[in-house]
């Protein structure tokens, strides 16, 4: 696809997913965190969900939206940790056609500036699914803020040089 060299913004439509056996729309800090700052940022917000830490549950909620080509994006919070419920990798690495290392490794690195050692612990990770990026962020609206503000709201952003994630959705290249 070529590309011109200035390109102009191309706003997503994204689902936030909150994982969480305790979090009400009220409580849910994270999720309305990334939901008011994609807006602000000039997204879409697709959908928004809170579901239990339950691998089935959350595979039957993100299938359904990997299946909606309406849907470019899903950023998940929670259940990334290591103890408990914690069961987001294992709910949704399975349903990945691709693994995107680099948001992992670099979550961390990042994380480890703010928190220092204790990033370890998080199993923040991405891939896609269907022509769907899915990005999984721990609960914390502290992690949710870092992972947005260093990492997603570049890489979503379409005119981001030298490379972004948004010029290679299906939906919006089709158009062009």
């Amino acid at each position: 696809m070529s590309q011109s060299h200035t390109q102009a913004f191309m706003p997503l439509n994204i689902a936030i997913l909150t994982l969480s056996d305790t979090r009400t729309d009220t409580t849910d800090t994270s999720g309305q965190f990334l939901a008011k700052s994609l807006q602000t940022a000039g997204h879409t917000l697709a959908n928004k969900k809170i579901v239990s830490d339950d691998i089935y549950q959350i595979r039957a909620v993100v299938s359904t939206w990997i299946a909606d080509s309406n849907i470019d994006v899903i950023i998940s919070t929670g259940g990334t940790g290591v103890t408990g419920r914690d069961c987001t990798p294992e709910a949704l690495k399975p349903l990945f056609d691709r693994d995107i290392d680099g948001f992992g490794e670099i979550f961390r690195t990042y994380s480890l500036e703010e928190i220092g050692a204790s990033t370890v612990q998080s199993r923040a990770f991405a891939g896609t699914a269907n022509s769907t990026y899915i990005f999984c962020l721990p609960g914390s609206t502290g992690a949710c803020r870092t992972g947005w503000s260093k990492i997603l709201q570049s890489q979503l952003d379409s005119t981001t040089r030298p490379c972004n994630f948004a010029i290679l959705i299906p939906r919006l290249t089709e158009s062009n």
